[in-house]
Order: C-alpha cells, then structure tokens, then sequence
C-alpha cells in the first residue's frame, strides 16, 4: 500500500504508481531492451555532437553553438524521464514518491521550455545569417548568443515554478495509480481531491502551455516567412539550396518536436484514449529526441565530416597503439631471448671453469 497521511481530513497519497506499463514480465522486458539502446544512442550521439562542436574551431559559430546547447539540454530532458521508465520496467512495484514526482514533472518541463527557447533562438539566427548576411557577424556576435542561450534555460527553469509548487500543495486522496508513462501536469491533477479547484487549475495550465507554445511557434513560422521570401529571390538553384540547405536540420527537429508536443498540450478540452495518450507521450520524451542526433548528424555536412575526421584520427591512434603494442612484444621477446642466452653462457662458463678447477686439484 501507498504511504499515505492525513492532512485536513484529507488521506493524501505520499506515492504514484505508474499503471501504463505492461503487466507481463516478458513484455516488460521486451519494452526494456528497446529503450535501454534508445536512452544510450541519445546520450552518446548528444555527447558526439558537443565534443566535435567544442573540439573544432571552425564550428564555434553561433549555429554550432546552439546545436550543443540543445544536445546538452537534450540529455537532461531524457534523463528526467527515461531512467525511472526503465526502472519501472524491471520493478514490481512501479511506484515515485510525491515528491520524486514534482521533481520529474520540474525537471523535464524545464528543459523541454529550454529547448523551446533554443529552437526558437536558432530560427532567429537562420533568420539573420539568410536575409541579413553582411550584419549578421557584428548582430549575431558570440556574447549575444551566450545572452540568447542563457535566456532560454533561465526562462525554462522559472517558468513551470509556479506550477509545480500549487500542485505539491494539492491533496491526493483518490486513487495513486498514475495513468501515464512519467509523471506529467494533467494526469497528476485528475488524481487531485479539490475537483473544482482543479479543474480551474486543469484549464490556466492548458492556456499557459498554450501561449508558450503558440508564441515559439509564430516567431519561428515568421523567421522562416522571411527565410523562404529572401531564397526564392535567390536567382540560381544552387544558390536556393545551398541557402535552405543550412535551415533543413532545424526545420526537421521543429516539426517533429512541436507536432507530438502540440497534440498533448493543445487539447483544451479534447481528449484521447489511454492508448494514444502514452503513444503521444512516447513520442515527444523518447522519439523526438532519439532522432535529433540523427538529423544533426547526418544533415549537416560540416558537423558529418567532422565525425569523420575525428573517427579517422581514433582509427588510427588505435592502430598506431596496436602497432607499437606488436613492436614493445617483439623486443620484449628478443631482449628475453638475450638475457636467457647470456645467462646460459654465464652458466656454462661458470661449469667450465669449475671443471678446469676440478681436474687442475686432481692432478
């Protein structure tokens, strides 16, 4: 049973337990293993992506630098949530404490609105570098991008406070089974006992997400009106792709990103079946951040060479050690051979001379 108390005569529940896993120990596992590899391909590939960005020179531009950003908050948006997924796959009991629960809810809303904020940033400067080339360097400046980075993770980590500490403060006196894969706003608050203060409170949380996520996705739509005006008055095709080329990796992650995060948090009163709901769920805190490594690496050319090169440097350091590995084997064994050989002549000429010895005292 739940550790529970009993607060204004209210029996509020001290833990969730998470009921849309999978009952069956096989299918647990089998949603285990997947998982695991996909937490792991995240974390690296992030980790890829902000090691070559930090160890070339010539990427330390600003794009560059908002894409490490963004990998870096990438891997703490994930580790919010998917840790404690797998957990729950293995355990029996599947359950987070209240408190564990506010802290995931906090942590994985406050990089998700980071990541918002620096995706809404990259089209700003997509936007500067296509229609104004010739200011860009003097606007775009490397202070101005540290301001517009640590603007965004400011914003980010304040803005769900508010939410978060009135719903630690809620009662939960119904039923603790959580209907969802990790601990979320609307699926916590239909647990609450206050059920017209919290539908009130149901309804502000829709309309806040949904200003945040309607303006980041007008000032990106308008940087991007401007982007697609200023290329097609670009005159050849290669000059067209080669524009549009530098936006694709960032237009492909806001899709994706923002289409699975607006049909959770743009409801308002519509609602889906259990099924859909963890499938969207799944979809904007596992799928989306599992293919963004993908698309930043393999879309753009400059950051796919880079893994090369640095790959190419490993194979080759590795071979090298291999070598030199061979090479300290070969003298270790002619060195073993020369010491047994001089040994064995010291021996021998020891014997001979004992022998001599031997045969002069005889005589």
């Amino acid at each position: 049973m739940a550790a529970e108390i009993l607060v204004s005569n209210h029996t509020t529940a001290q833990e969730f337990i998470f009921s849309a896993f999978p009952c069956a120990w096989g299918k647990s596992v089998l949603c285990f293993v997947p998982l695991l590899i996909i937490y792991a391909f995240i974390v690296v590939g992030n980790l890829v992506i902000m090691t070559v960005v930090q160890l070339n020179t010539h990427l330390h531009t600003p794009m560059y630098l908002f894409i490490s950003a963004l990998s870096f908050m990438e891997i703490w948006y994930t580790t919010a949530t998917i840790p404690k997924m797998l957990s729950s796959l293995l355990s029996e009991r599947r359950s987070i404490s209240l408190n564990g629960c506010m802290l995931q809810m906090y942590f994985f809303h406050s990089t998700g609105i980071s990541e918002v904020g620096l995706l809404t940033a990259m089209a700003f400067d997509r936007y500067l570098a296509i229609c104004t080339p010739l200011h860009y360097p003097t606007i775009m400046t490397p202070k101005l991008c540290a301001q517009l980075t640590l603007s965004c993770c400011v914003c980010g980590f304040l803005t769900p406070l508010p939410e978060i500490a009135w719903i630690s403060t809620l009662p939960f006196c119904g039923s603790n089974h959580l209907e969802h894969i990790f601990c979320d706003f609307l699926p916590v608050l239909r647990l609450a006992c206050t059920d017209t203060q919290a539908i009130v409170m149901i309804q502000i949380v829709d309309i806040v997400h949904a200003v945040e996520i309607i303006t980041a996705v007008m000032l990106i739509v308008v940087s991007y009106v401007g982007i697609v005006a200023v290329i097609l008055r670009i005159r050849s095709a290669e000059g067209r792709r080669k524009a549009f080329s530098t936006c694709v990796s960032h237009l492909t992650v806001f899709l994706l990103f923002f289409g699975s995060v607006a049909l959770m948090y743009l409801r308002f009163s519509a609602t889906y079946s259990f099924f859909w709901d963890t499938v969207i769920a799944f979809a904007f805190a596992v799928v989306s951040p599992f293919f963004n490594p993908i698309i930043y690496s393999l879309r753009n050319k400059e950051i796919k060479e880079a893994i090369k090169k640095h790959m190419s440097q490993a194979k080759t350091f590795f071979h090298k050690m291999r070598n030199l590995k061979y090479t300290e084997s070969f003298c270790f064994l002619i060195a073993f051979n020369i010491s047994v050989s001089a040994n064995l002549f010291v021996c021998f000429s020891f014997a001979s001379l004992l022998l001599k010895l031997v045969s002069c005292s005889s005589q």
